[in-house]
């Protein structure tokens, strides 16, 4: 789905890795890299330098996916307001404040809310509400990561307030041509960069991210990507390799689908990011273990340092699902805990129980 660059052959890996601020072309000539003794030495330079500037401990975030309604119809995306065979659901406050519970009771640290995206008033109101109702029944101690789409400057302060402090905003691409394929006509892709400027300005350490790997997409994009990512001075990623939904219409365009190819592009982007943005948070996304079943952890060893454990209710995960073959739809919130845990420990990494892991990126710039 992407091409290689003709600037491969005349660059040095190894110089390049030695370089501490890498320009335009050398990412992406590390983007572009194709033989397996080169992408195996870029993975290790990534994971030398998460250990030497976030170390090798991995924060878990549990994942609450709350709702399924939407009133956006992203031509990517299993829940898009169009898609008529997907039951339609939203928990509700009680289930989803025992779910967060559940996840500070089990020494998570974190969790992050996510559903479709909606901003009514009523939808407005019961976040809020929600935000509140966790943070009193943790005694402030969960840290809440809220993804909740474009909202205006005065929601997004209400839920800053209420208690969200994370707030992951994806850009999906930072190539308007690109973003306009991926969204319908009435999204607009300023609004979602001003939608960035507003939650840095109220105070959340700000997330966005991009899918790898769609149609039509080029190394030289996703090195724009990165490069977007540092202009905007982003706290935190979450990305991950674009897997189609049959639903949707850039699904159409996916050809012949090549889950390897996906996979390691998706590790590539991970691993560069980590070594031009050092400090950041990077997080495994879920999308890495639906293309092989210990993805994730190839993530960790790339240069990610959060993983997001699915804590909802098992009887919504199957109306949940943003792209085809989503894993851990039948494992109940112990189970993925118990699975996880094992899998990151026995990789010999360490995971910080019951700490937020905010980003150290976030913690330098509010010097």
């Amino acid at each position: 789905m992407t091409y290689i660059s003709n600037i491969n052959n005349n660059m040095n890996l190894n110089k390049i890795l030695k370089k501490n601020d890498l320009k335009r072309d050398e990412i992406e000539f590390l983007l572009s890299l194709s033989d397996p003794v080169d992408i195996q030495k870029l993975f290790e330079h990534a994971y030398q330098v998460k250990c030497n500037n976030v170390s090798n401990k991995v924060y878990l975030r549990g994942i609450i996916e709350f709702s399924n309604i939407c009133i956006k119809d992203c031509n990517y995306c299993g829940i898009r307001k169009s898609n008529k065979n997907v039951k339609r659901f939203q928990m509700d406050k009680e289930e989803i404040v025992n779910a967060a519970v559940w996840a500070y009771e089990n020494n998570y640290g974190s969790v992050v809310l996510q559903s479709g995206e909606r901003c009514d008033p009523e939808f407005i109101c019961f976040v809020e509400d929600i935000l509140k109702a966790i943070k009193a029944k943790t005694d402030n101690k969960l840290g809440i990561t809220i993804s909740l789409g474009e909202q205006t400057k005065e929601t997004y302060q209400r839920w800053f307030t209420a208690g969200a402090h994370r707030y992951l905003l994806r850009i999906e691409s930072s190539n308007p041509e690109i973003y306009s394929r991926l969204h319908p006509s009435d999204c607009s892709f300023q609004e979602r960069v001003n939608c960035l400027s507003y939650l840095r300005a109220t105070g959340y350490q700000v997330g966005t991210g991009v899918m790898i790997g769609i149609p039509g997409q080029t190394f030289a994009n996703l090195a724009d990507d990165l490069l977007f990512f540092q202009e905007q001075d982003i706290d935190m990623i979450g990305m991950g390799p674009y897997i189609p939904h049959h639903e949707t219409p850039t699904a159409d365009e996916a050809g012949n689908f090549n889950s390897e190819t996906q996979l390691t592009l998706g590790l590539k982007m991970i691993a560069v990011t980590r070594i031009v943005l050092k400090n950041i948070n990077i997080a495994a996304a879920t999308a890495l273990q639906a293309l092989k079943y210990d993805g994730r952890e190839m993530g960790l060893k790339a240069g990610a340092n959060i993983i997001m454990p699915n804590v909802s209710d098992t009887k919504y995960r199957e109306s949940y699902q943003l792209y085809d073959n989503k894993p851990c739809l039948d494992e109940n919130s112990t189970q993925c805990k118990s699975c996880l845990t094992n899998r990151v420990l026995g990789m010999g990494e360490e995971i910080e129980f019951g700490k937020w892991g905010d980003s150290l990126h976030f913690k330098a710039r509010c010097k």
